[in-house]
């Protein structure tokens, strides 16, 4: 017998893909629809940026210094969930709204729970929901150049206001948060995502479809209110985190469903003309639920 084989328990690591590899792609992916948005919202995106990304790794930094943990910045997590959060906010927030979000994104969302992998919600959605929460007035007065005006979800929510074309929607050239008015440069991203394999189709795609068939079915332009909001940054770059999403490819269809079933009903029923942070958030609660009913039978097991 000219070969040996080693015989070792589960789990086998067959990718040669790392954790700090697919987070570096996911940055990759989010650097178009960021450059647009500094292009069309002027300086203050970019500093929003870099000060909800400085506030993320520095928190996930300090944490683990003073808690005397193996510090993790490298692995490039902490650095998407600023800049996850920042593509949440508006350009014309207060410097200490990234600050405030970024801390509580890592610190009591990740941190607080044992890190990487083991948060149940996606960070930068929590904070995003906290700060919605606490400064509305701040998180909802949404400007381009100085003046502010009604995203087009918030037009059709309160039924005022001429609606911008289709083709400035898709663009991104609307009032709206920093990084989700460009469907176009976000669409880019996660096609490169889909083509490196970080993501694949399930969830995404269950989520647009579903918001797209159900925004008909109840008589509303289902296209528009695809591009219109935050749907194709929640549903290709936040729906899809490893860690808040079901492990099955059942889980990420029925989780992708529930999401565009919430988004919707949130959108047609709720007092918020946008429903995405909120429907992913209470998707990621019911992800062990899905894990436990969508688990495939074990070799040999008796039903």
């Amino acid at each position: 017998m000219s070969q040996l084989f080693k015989v070792t328990s589960s789990p086998h690591v067959k990718s040669k893909d790392s954790t700090s590899r697919i987070m570096l792609d996911v940055v990759l992916a989010l650097i178009p629809a960021g450059l647009f948005s500094i292009y069309f919202f002027g300086f203050d995106a970019l500093v929003i940026i870099l000060l909800s990304v400085i506030s993320c790794v520095g928190a996930e930094y300090v944490w683990q210094k003073l808690t005397n943990q193996p510090v993790t910045v490298k692995d490039f997590s902490a650095l998407i969930t600023g800049i996850l959060l920042a593509y949440n906010l508006p350009s014309n927030v207060p410097f200490w709204i990234p600050i405030i979000g970024g801390v509580f994104a890592i610190i009591l969302v990740k941190q607080f729970f044992g890190g990487l992998g083991q948060n149940f919600m996606n960070p930068a959605l929590a904070a995003r929901a906290v700060l919605l929460t606490s400064w509305a007035g701040h998180m909802s007065n949404f400007a381009i150049d100085g003046v502010s005006s009604a995203t087009p979800l918030t037009a059709i929510s309160l039924g005022e206001g001429a609606l911008p074309p289709l083709s400035d929607v898709f663009v991104g050239t609307i009032g709206g948060s920093l990084g989700e008015t460009s469907a176009l440069f976000l669409l880019l991203g996660a096609a490169y995502l889909m083509y490196r394999g970080v993501i694949s189709w399930r969830i995404p795609i269950t989520y647009v479809g579903t918001v797209f068939a159900l925004t008909y079915l109840f008589g509303g332009n289902g296209l528009y209110e695809i591009f219109a909001g935050g749907l194709i940054l929640g549903a290709f770059f936040m729906a899809t985190d490893y860690s808040t999403s079901p492990m099955t490819s059942k889980g990420h269809i029925l989780f992708g469903i529930g999401c565009g079933l919430l988004t919707v009903v949130i959108r047609k029923f709720a007092g918020l003309p946008e429903g995405v942070s909120y429907a992913i958030i209470l998707m990621n609660l019911a992800v062990p639920l899905i894990d436990r009913y969508t688990r495939p039978r074990t070799f040999g097991e008796v039903a």
